[in-house]
């Protein structure tokens, strides 16, 4: 997110304030609305007792926490950079270190959702077995403390800088993520690392999602269905995930082949497809598709008032 902001303000740097001002417009109000949704989700989710002792929807809110913070994250930078306001190395680096996070933390969430529908559709008769709430905290916890350990991992790469030899903390440059890519050995190992969980949480999926298919198949059942749908969704999700790992070398390489006038317009329309709108999929995804979360969500969404398109029974939420 924070290298996807810093390719915008690099190509906005000679603009002048009209211009500026249009183009935070057209990046912020995607984004305050992306928010208003996930922050109504996460308030949905925390708001009936179903949803606080579901497993699957215990893990749709870490899923949607940490993309939340990402936009909130990557609106922030984008801000920061917008007003030339560049940061101190430690300020920048504690703002990177926060999106490398909950950067890992989706696509490893995605993971264990679809195992959980993997283990719903194929051991339907184990799965309030294995899938139990003690279950899901315990496979939360691994979760963060592995995005943890990618952090601290990053640290203690970073210490291997000589910062005494800068003349001063105070940047240089916007911060952004290939800022604090300060030696060679962290530059490998944020490749490595983003390489081997995109493929492993990729190829998990994938397995999940077949398992899925030949159980539809043989079964036929509603249930079935629907849980092959989720996987093929969860699929789409990481896709749009890694898209955003090459989002920046994807304008760089743009750049140099494409004239100003005509990259501009792309550069917006891949900043909002790629960057932003994965962000909030997953509120789409299970606001609409979800029976059980859809009538809630659409209540909050009218501010808990009556509302003919949500409920026709408001009371009951």
């Amino acid at each position: 997110m924070s290298s996807a902001t810093q390719s915008q303000i690099n190509m906005t740097v000679g603009w002048g304030l009209l211009e500026r001002v249009m183009m935070s417009t057209v990046f912020t109000v995607p984004c305050c609305v992306f928010l208003f949704i996930n922050g109504t989700m996460l308030f949905t989710l925390r708001s009936k007792s179903v949803f606080r002792e579901t497993s699957r929807y215990i893990l749709l809110y870490n899923l949607l926490f940490a993309d939340t913070v990402l936009l909130v994250h990557g609106q922030l930078m984008y801000i920061l950079a917008a007003s030339r306001a560049t940061l101190t190395y430690p300020v920048c680096g504690v703002l990177i270190m926060l999106a490398n996070l909950t950067t890992v933390i989706s696509p490893l969430t995605l993971l264990v959702m679809s195992l959980e529908r993997c283990v719903a559709v194929c051991y339907p008769l184990k799965h309030a077995t294995i899938v139990t709430i003690r279950n899901t905290e315990v496979a939360i916890i691994v979760v963060w403390t592995f995005s943890a350990l990618n952090i601290f991992t990053r640290v203690l790469l970073l210490l291997n800088f000589r910062f005494e030899e800068l003349q001063s903390l105070q940047m240089k440059r916007f911060c952004g993520g290939d800022i604090m890519l300060l030696n060679q050995m962290s530059e490998l190992y944020d490749k490595c690392f983003t390489y081997c969980l995109f493929l492993s949480t990729g190829v998990t999926v994938s397995c999940s999602y077949m398992g899925v298919i030949l159980v539809a198949r043989s079964a036929c059942t509603d249930k079935a269905s629907k849980a092959r749908n989720t996987l093929l969704l969860h699929l789409v999700q990481l896709g749009l995930s890694l898209s955003s790992t090459v989002y920046s070398p994807m304008l760089i390489a743009l750049s140099k082949v494409l004239d100003r006038k005509i990259l501009l317009p792309l550069q917006n329309v891949f900043y909002v497809c790629l960057i932003i709108f994965p962000r909030c999929l997953s509120s789409l995804i299970y606001g609409v598709r979800d029976q059980t979360i859809r009538p809630v969500l659409l209540y909050n969404l009218c501010f808990q008032r009556k509302c003919s398109l949500c409920l026709s029974h408001p009371d009951k939420y």
